[in-house]
């Protein structure tokens, strides 16, 4: 074989393609976006496996499958959402997480469309080079498999194939793991199926090389894993022990002759053999999510029958950006002085409130972020809609703020962290119902948040 361990043969790289081909010819699933492949018109494969692509960083296929669907049916084609609005983009956006993903493809659009008369680039280092917010994998996605570009991908799926294949231990992120990967994605790649063999790839890392539970008893390209070659060793030595023929050969035949190699699983760390081939991929620690409090006030206030919501707009650049929430403010996790609903909303968004007719602490809700550990503690104060001015900003206000209708509330670009905040409202307020409410029949609907602020006749 070769010199290294870490390293395919020839043959191997050919027996890889072959096997990896037949197994995702027979078993990919059917999502939405592979249907685009076999539009005639390229540029439409191309922006099809653009947004999917997008979609799909860091978020499962089961999440995105409807996102999608109602984003090409909203925006079927790049010249449709280039006419978007980015609150537009935002609201079809809401939920899904990693807000910048849709202003980024919603820029991209815009300078296809207006730069480059509407055709995509078509090229991987173009399309890199050219596009906001496409980097270096989401580039070689979309060329491989819109344009047929012979050009490999490295995701996380593939990363954890290519270092379970061959027996990769070193941390994942570093630079000689990294240079490694996108090493062995670009020569084992079919030069005549790039498309069906990257999503092959990432298919089987997926569907199968997991990175819980892998199922390395249906793996198409078992033969070639290193990592379950040690395990079935571990297994075979447990089983001698003590009648070993120290005369034969031992697991000598897969380990790295090169000392001090940056790819092998480091002396400092240790094999678990519970894992199996779970041992691989690994990634150095991981720095940890800083804490933050933030305080947030719900503002209600009566319109005839309906209960109206005031939520406003975060800035343009930063965490979030330009989506809306209800009026909040950091604060210090040490802060022993207590900040009131009202002084909360003249601070975060210059609203003056002078009249309450009820208030609430609602509690607390926990958010992760990927690098932040968010606690929303939430107060809830209700006004009424009468009196002209028991709600003022001071102008000009501080902040773009609306009233909005629960509805209303749901279909905006709001984040999954305030949905959340307004879900432990709304749980709070129902907790509030009258025993007797809670005696209907099953067949009842449950009570909208409106409900409790209908004027009573």
């Amino acid at each position: 074989r070769t010199e290294s361990i870490h390293d395919f043969s020839f043959q191997e790289v050919n027996e890889f393609r072959e096997l990896l081909l037949k197994w995702y010819s027979e078993n990919k699933r059917d999502l939405p976006w592979r249907r685009q492949i076999s539009n005639p018109d390229v540029n439409q494969r191309a922006y099809a496996v653009w947004v999917s692509e997008v979609m799909l960083q860091q978020t499962q296929v089961a999440t995105v499958i409807s996102y999608y669907n109602k984003w090409m049916q909203k925006w079927p084609t790049l010249q449709d959402l280039s006419k978007a609005t980015l609150e537009e983009v935002n609201e079809a956006w809401s939920g899904l997480g990693y807000y910048s993903r849709g202003r980024r493809l919603h820029e991209g659009a815009q300078k296809v469309v207006s730069e480059m008369k509407g055709e995509m680039p078509k090229t991987a280092d173009e399309l890199s080079k050219l596009l906001p917010g496409v980097g270096k994998y989401t580039a070689g996605a979309i060329a491989s498999i819109a344009y047929g570009q012979a050009t490999g991908i490295v995701d996380g799926n593939v990363i954890r194939v290519l270092c379970r294949i061959r027996k990769m231990g070193g941390d994942s992120t570093s630079q000689p793991v990294q240079e490694k990967l996108w090493q062995h994605a670009n020569s084992l790649v079919d030069p005549d199926k790039a498309g069906d063999f990257n999503q092959g790839m990432m298919e089987l890392g997926a569907t199968v090389c997991t990175p819980r539970t892998p199922s390395c008893n249906t793996c198409p390209v078992r033969s070639l894993c290193l990592a379950n070659k040690e395990v079935e060793f571990n297994k075979q030595e447990k089983t001698k022990e003590l009648t070993k023929d120290r005369s034969k050969p031992t697991i000598s035949d897969i380990e790295c002759c090169i000392d001090s190699c940056l790819l092998c699983i480091q002396s400092s760390e240790v094999w678990d053999s519970s894992l199996g081939v779970q041992n691989y991929p690994r990634k150095g620690k991981k720095k940890a999510a800083r804490e933050e409090q933030t305080k947030v006030c719900i503002v209600c206030k009566k319109n005839k029958s309906e209960a109206l919501y005031c939520i406003v707009q975060r800035p343009e650049k930063g965490l979030l950006a330009g989506l809306w929430e209800f009026p909040s403010l950091k604060i210090d996790g040490d802060c022993s002085e207590e900040v009131s609903p009202q002084q909360l909303l003249k601070d975060s968004c210059g609203l003056h409130v002078d009249t309450v007719t009820s208030t609430c602490h609602v509690g607390e809700v926990v958010h992760l972020f990927s690098h932040i550990h968010q606690t929303y503690i939430i107060d809830s104060i209700t006004v009424e809609e009468d009196d002209r001015d028991t709600v003022v900003t001071d102008p000009p206000s501080t902040k773009p703020l609306r009233w909005v209708t629960e509805e209303e509330l749901q279909e905006s670009a709001v984040s999954t962290a305030m949905k959340k905040v307004f879900k432990a409202f709304a749980d709070k307020m129902n907790s509030k119902t009258p025993a007797k409410a809670k005696k209907q029949k099953v067949d009842k609907k449950q009570p909208s948040i409106n409900s409790f602020f209908k004027s009573k006749s």
